[in-house]
């Protein structure tokens, strides 16, 4: 080999050496299609420094892009290169808005890669003590069917998940509640409290202080399990409900046509981070449950997830422009 011959090849090397030390140093942008704060942005950041550290130290760049109940944050992830530098954390409204919006401007299966459905927020059944006296499931759907369109349940939104957990509520009573919309969950909250609106879906997060102070009266667990933090409040399944099941689940997305060995990597970099212990401290302080799916079970919930919410949206009749 000639002296030419060697240093073409050194300079090669070099700049593959170059190139991939680029590539490894260009942070990730992950968008939050959700507001600054929210239970979503929250989490999101809670864990960044872990996954940033899972990824080889590369730089993390969170960007909130708010809009359309998700659609214009969304829509970003999706117009963005398949490269693994720009993903999305999104939530249960991914799946619950193409049942509630009359035009999507993309497909919220097929122009996406699910990476891992991470983890999921409880979510509870709440009323006004001052204006309810039920305690129980059964008690407060009796009540309900003793007036008829005599009380009110709130929402963080039309057309959120709050708002199709309280149609489900609703659906499964078999009761005529009138649905009271808000602009986000603190002013929901805060008018049940007041007794402005008798009830809610209320996530536990943001229940629980209240609970506490007798604010809010917990009736039960939307879910399939009881939360430790409150082990004698039963769930709704438990109390003769089994069709309520409903959780703020979250989950890390890329564009459409993702790369096998890329969706396998940040895969592997969401287990490493979400199981950090700083993460963990983080997701029990806000009571996240923690339970990470490969990205094919994520597939696979999205596409059920979406279809259940399809005919619930459906039943209640909730359509959005």
């Amino acid at each position: 080999m000639t002296f030419h011959q060697i240093c073409r090849r050194l300079l090669a090397a070099a700049l593959t050496a170059f190139m991939a030390h680029a590539a490894h140093a260009q942070p990730v942008k992950i968008i939050i299609p959700a507001s600054a704060g929210s239970g979503l942005d929250i989490q999101t950041r809670a864990a960044a420094a872990a996954l940033s550290r899972a990824l080889n130290n590369r730089p993390l760049v969170i960007e909130n892009i708010t809009g359309a109940g998700g659609l214009t944050g969304t829509s970003a992830l999706v117009k963005a290169a398949p490269d693994g530098n720009t993903l999305a954390m999104v939530s249960n409204n991914h799946a619950v808005n193409p049942s509630v919006y009359r035009k999507m401007p993309y497909d919220s299966l097929a122009d996406i890669t699910p990476i891992a459905v991470i983890g999921e927020t409880p979510f509870l059944l709440v009323v006004n003590p001052a204006r309810v006296p039920a305690r129980t499931a059964k008690e407060l759907q009796a009540l309900l069917k003793a007036k008829p369109g005599g009380y009110n349940y709130a929402s963080s939104g039309n057309g959120t998940i709050i708002h199709l957990g309280g149609a489900m509520v609703v659906e499964a009573f078999g009761v005529d509640v009138k649905h009271i919309p808000y602009k986000g969950m603190a002013p929901m909250v805060n008018d049940i409290i007041s007794g402005q609106v008798e009830m809610g879906v209320v996530a536990i997060n943001v229940a629980q202080q209240h609970i506490a102070t007798g604010a809010l009266r917990a009736i039960g667990v939307m879910g399939k399990q009881r939360i430790p933090s409150l082990p004698t409040l039963p769930t709704m399944a438990e109390q003769g409900f089994p069709d309520v099941d409903l959780g703020g689940w979250f989950a890390l997305i890329g564009p459409a046509k993702l790369p096998a060995a890329e969706v396998k990597r940040l895969h592997a970099a969401v287990l490493t981070a979400f199981a950090d212990p700083e993460t963990k401290a983080a997701m029990d302080k806000q009571q996240v449950v923690i339970n990470p799916m490969t990205p094919e079970a994520s597939a696979q919930y999205f596409k059920n997830e979406q279809e259940r919410y399809a005919k619930l949206a459906k039943k209640a009749e909730i359509t959005l422009e």
